[in-house]
């Protein structure tokens, strides 16, 4: 497994593109990336078709969020520059098979990553959670820290995770605006940050224990053409004004 750091916190359109780039391209073997991202909203493709999507998107740029279209399916989900992207992309002849298989265990590797940190994290839904999901991360079954979803195309996979670690508020703001323009239900209670639970964690300690929880080899540099196929689907993530 190749590890890219690769990000765009000012180009929210670009840093949710960089994954579908990596998808497309079809690197040979798997690659995981870590990011670090701006103030972001990533909707799922069912959000844009809501009758409130575009009031949504409103309420996410009225906090200072920008929204874009995530590659992974599943409903809004917001980050910023105390969260990770984690993504991990790589070639599968039949990559509908093994489904169930890769959101248990890349679920399971990020619960490990945080427990590492002394977090009571577990997989499993939470009531009333944004983006619910049977593989959400959570911290003693109570609050959400992490969506993970998929995203598949011919002979390759993705599945990736945003990890809300530090300041939870904003999130928590901005989710509950975004969701009632969706209308959608949502208890805001739910969505958490690290900190909120273990207040001793920052992202630099997540992430160097997600490093230590993928079996990660050499690292993959970010060349020019990556970012150009990024920037080329980069528009296919932009939410109009």
């Amino acid at each position: 497994m190749r590890l890219l750091r690769a990000s765009f916190p000012d180009r929210p359109a670009v840093d949710a593109a960089v994954g579908e780039a990596l998808l497309r391209g079809a690197l040979p073997g798997p690659v995981l990336r870590i990011a670090r991202p701006g103030p972001t909203v990533g909707f799922g493709r069912l959000d844009a078709i809501r009758p409130g999507f575009a009031d949504a998107a409103r309420a996410a740029r009225a906090h200072g969020f920008e929204p874009v279209l995530r590659t992974p399916g599943g409903h809004a989900a917001a980050y910023h520059h105390g969260s990770l992207l984690v993504e991990l992309v790589a070639p599968g002849e039949d990559p509908v098979s093994g489904m169930r298989e890769r959101f248990a265990d890349f679920s399971s590797t990020l619960a490990t990553a945080l427990q590492a940190l002394g977090v009571d994290a577990r997989v499993g839904p939470v009531d009333g959670e944004y983006c619910p999901g049977d593989y959400s991360v959570n911290a003693g079954g109570q609050v959400k820290l992490a969506g993970v979803a998929q995203r598949l195309v011919r002979r390759a996979w993705m599945v990736g995770a945003e990890l809300v670690v530090e300041d939870g508020a904003p999130v928590r703001a901005v989710l509950t605006d975004v969701y009632a323009a969706l209308g959608l239900e949502l208890d805001p209670a739910t969505a958490a940050a690290v900190e909120d639970v273990a207040p001793q964690v920052t992202v630099d300690d997540v992430e160097r224990a997600l490093l230590g929880a993928f079996p990660i080899g050499a690292r993959l540099a970010l060349d020019d053409g990556l970012v150009a196929a990024a920037e080329a689907l980069a528009p296919r993530h932009s939410v109009a004004s």
